[in-house]
Parts: structure tokens; sequence; C-alpha cells
């Protein structure tokens, strides 16, 4: 069974973590949900993420993908978290296929992965993008091999579409 690890913390966007979750179970993945802590996180909106561990404990895992949730909250927290920007680096750096949706490139910036990629993102997280050396496309959705970003939970469908799509490729 492929293993995927969704890194979130408090204040993710309801829709970029339920949406994911439930297409990465219907296509078979074994999901795990990390947070700094290890406790469970609220969305913006108050749907709860039950974490399994934390990111420290995730550190152990290699996973097949990583998925990583925005909401500008959630991304803003993960990215001043050393453990989740190990586990990005080590993802980026490694075989797991990584997506992530709106401000969540923000935890790719800090974990200084993004340099010579193309990606997209939220609007407002573009100068940033730009800024640590990505080329954005403003797009719904972009793959660059094992990257997948999208720019807003509206796209949730082609983004899971683009990243189930980029997992079976590579498979």
């Amino acid at each position: 069974m492929n293993l995927a690890v969704i890194s979130v913390a408090q204040g993710f966007q309801d829709e970029e973590y339920v949406y994911p979750y439930y297409r990465l179970l219907e296509a078979g993945f074994e999901v795990r949900v990390a947070t700094p802590s290890g406790g469970d996180v609220l969305g913006k909106y108050g749907v709860p993420a039950r974490a399994t561990m934390s990111t420290a404990e995730a550190l152990s895992l290699t996973p097949d993908l990583l998925l990583i949730p925005g909401g500008f909250e959630s991304p803003d927290r993960l990215r001043i978290d050393e453990p989740t920007l190990e586990m990005s680096r080590r993802a980026m750096a490694g075989a797991t296929l990584v997506a992530a949706i709106c401000h969540g490139p923000w935890v790719l910036i800090s974990a200084d992965t993004v340099r010579g990629r193309r990606c997209t993102a939220y609007t407002s997280v573009h100068v940033d993008l730009r800024n640590a050396g990505a080329e954005v496309i403003d797009q719904p959705v972009v793959v660059d091999g094992d990257l997948v970003t999208a720019d807003h939970y509206r796209n949730n469908g082609p983004f899971m579409a683009a990243t189930l799509a980029e997992f079976s490729r590579r498979a």
C-alpha cells in the first residue's frame, strides 16, 4: 500500500485538507496526518484534522506522497517548524511526490526547495516563490516532475487529478 503524509497545523483551509484526504483514501493510499505537536488541529472553519503522528515522528517515514494544504495560517505555522522543514527537504530531494496547494508552497520556500522549480500558489505567494528562485506559472495547477502545485481550493479536482496521475506515471 502506498503511503501519503498530509502535513497540517492549526488554521488549515478545510477544503484543501478534506478533499485530498478522502481522495487519497479512495485511491488506495494509507494516509497519515502529521502535525507539529502530534495533536489534532482545526481548520479555518472548524473541521478537525485528526493527527496520527507529530512531524518529528514522520521523519522516520519515507512516504510516497507528501501533501501540504494551504490556508495562510497552517503553512505559516509549519514553515517555522524544523521537523516539517526537514520532512519537506527530504521529500523534495528523494523519491517522494510532493503536492502543495494555495499557501502550502510557503513551507517549501522556507525549506529552500523551490529554487529553479516551476510552480504556482495563491496569488499573494507568487512574489515569495519568485524571491525564492522559483519560476511562477500563473495557472491553476502546475506539474514539475515530482512537484505538483495548485493555486486555490476551487481547483481541488484538477489538483488531485494531476497529483494522482503523476503518481501513477512515476509508479
